[in-house]
């Protein structure tokens, strides 16, 4: 056999690629796999009732043994509380109020524009830093950075001198591995915090987690993510892409604002600052209404505990406002229909929360989700091993498990009844165990085959290089999870040293309730 008729030697990195190709491919859809993990758990139940697995409970010395789900009591119990199993769960309501009112946002244009008046407004030797930060901020507003940031970023840079896939990999990364940093909050925050509030009220019935219980970590992350991502663009990526002149007949440059984008812009900005004005009114004098009514409070008021409201009202004022000045709302009906298209998207996700919120009642109708963090947080405690060491490994495995599930939410589903318990137990706050799955959950989006849209980037560097697969995406875009996992982590650790608190109202520790 000649050297030419050989096959070509595939590199570790393929073949690796290759087993996680294959292990995500073998899981079901993730509602089907929340399906059969609400079966398991009626039947791990009878299980663990056959054995008589008991703990005392850690805060009140009471005797916790599992409930039996296969049983006429449990039968009964799941017949009934079906319905509002789904009803009740959490994320279902926030997540929807959230999306009516950034639907409205980017069917008027507003979203499409403010990212490209950012990046057009950039110098050359800032439009790296410029697209990761757009990148990180376009996350707040689901898959707006993803179809409309990346191939945008790759005209700007053609359009500047420099190779298209830089661009698109510096987008990219802040747009997905920057997931979990952003000035604003997005629709992911309440989704993720319902889910550690239902967690955490395994320990502790009347804890809550507010949307907003990250915020000043995704504050600071915003920038540190910002600034590793521009390093590792030039450090790395730019060796492999230098600049080269455009081919024949290529783009010269993204269309310019017009008229009427540039009115729009005005006028969301002044219904912004209006509608902030009116927040502030409400929460910077001691007896502002958005307090506490009681005693001032900010931390315990109707603003945190409204955060989704803001949400919602921000989206629709700044989108309606745009609308009006760029011409592209031009009666209720379309705002309508901008609420109704984000609802549209959102037939799978339903059902998915629908059997996701089964198996979370079910494992919490068991008491194996406490049994089990009990049972952790005891052999944990014997190692005696520092917080940070054991949160630092936290992110290794939520990260590791981001490379065979994509969705964040179904991951955390998954997770948070076991780990917001357990490190509850150990004296952590549910808040600070969703900030260390935050941070492993992002860094390796940009290397998973199983990111919903890992397909769309393939076909978008395609263009450039028409060569393009899967391996190409992760050589490219594996310095920047590399680095991210690792600054990440360092400042997390940092943050825990220092007991800086994480969000309003939101500790780093936990003590129960008197």
């Amino acid at each position: 056999m000649t050297d030419a008729a050989k096959p070509a030697k595939r590199s570790a990195i393929d073949r690796f690629l290759n087993v996680v190709e294959v292990g995500g491919n073998a899981l079901p859809h993730p509602a089907t796999l929340f399906a059969i993990l609400a079966v398991a758990i009626v039947v791990l139940s009878w299980v663990a009732a056959q054995f008589d697995l008991s703990v005392q409970h850690p805060t009140t010395g009471e005797l916790i043994t599992p409930v039996n789900l296969m049983s006429v009591e449990g039968l009964h119990r799941i017949l009934t509380g079906l319905v509002t199993n789904f009803t009740g769960f959490a994320p279902l309501g926030t997540v929807l109020v959230s999306l009516i009112g950034i639907g409205v946002a980017e069917h008027s244009g507003l979203i499409g524009a403010s990212l490209r008046q950012l990046v057009l407004a950039a110098p050359r030797y800032l439009l790296t830093p410029v697209m990761v930060f757009a990148g990180v901020m376009s996350n707040m507003a689901s898959e707006i950075g993803y179809v409309l940031l990346v191939p945008l970023a790759g005209l700007v840079f053609l359009a500047a001198g420099r190779h298209p896939i830089l661009g698109m990999a510096a987008a990219f990364a802040g747009v997905s591995g920057g997931y979990s940093a952003n000035l604003l909050l997005g629709t992911i925050d309440p989704l993720l915090a319902g889910l550690s509030q239902e967690a955490a009220r395994i320990i502790d019935p009347a804890y809550t987690v507010s949307p907003a219980a990250n915020w000043y970590f995704m504050i600071a992350s915003t920038f540190v993510i910002t600034s590793l991502g521009w390093w590792v663009t030039e450090r790395f990526v730019a060796r492999r892409f230098p600049d080269a002149p455009k081919a024949d007949g290529e783009e010269d440059a993204i269309e310019p604002m017009s008229a009427a984008e540039k009115r729009g812009l005005r006028f969301a900005l002044v219904a912004t600052a209006l509608v902030t004005a009116l927040v502030l009114w409400g929460t910077v004098p001691a007896d502002g209404f958005l307090r506490n009514p009681e005693d001032g409070d900010l931390l315990n008021s109707p603003f945190l505990r409204g955060i989704v409201a803001l949400i919602f009202v921000y989206g629709v004022v700044a989108g309606v406002a745009y609308g009006i000045g760029a011409g592209t709302i031009r009666s209720d009906e379309d705002v309508i229909k901008g609420m109704g298209q984000s609802m549209s998207t959102l037939g799978t996700y339903l059902v998915l929360v629908f059997f996701a919120a089964q198996f979370v009642a079910f494992f919490n109708w068991t008491q194996l989700g406490l049994i089990f963090a009990v049972n952790g947080a005891g052999l944990l405690s014997q190692l005696q091993l520092p917080g940070i060491v054991l949160f630092a490994a936290f992110i290794l495995l939520s990260a590791m498990a981001n490379l065979f599930m994509g969705s964040a939410s179904a991951k955390w589903a998954l997770m948070a009844p076991v780990f917001v318990p357990m490190f509850m137990l150990l004296g952590y706050s549910p808040e600070l165990t969703q900030v260390g799955y935050r941070i492993g959950d992002s860094v390796t989006n940009i290397i998973s085959p199983m990111m919903s849209y890992f397909a769309l980037i393939i076909a978008f560097l395609q263009r450039y290089e028409p060569k393009a697969g899967i391996g190409t995406v992760i050589a490219v875009m594996l310095p920047y999870s590399m680095v991210f996992l690792i600054g990440w982590t360092v400042m997390f650790s940092i943050w825990m040293a220092m007991g800086w608190p994480i969000g309003p109202g939101a500790p780093l520790d936990y003590v129960p309730a008197a």
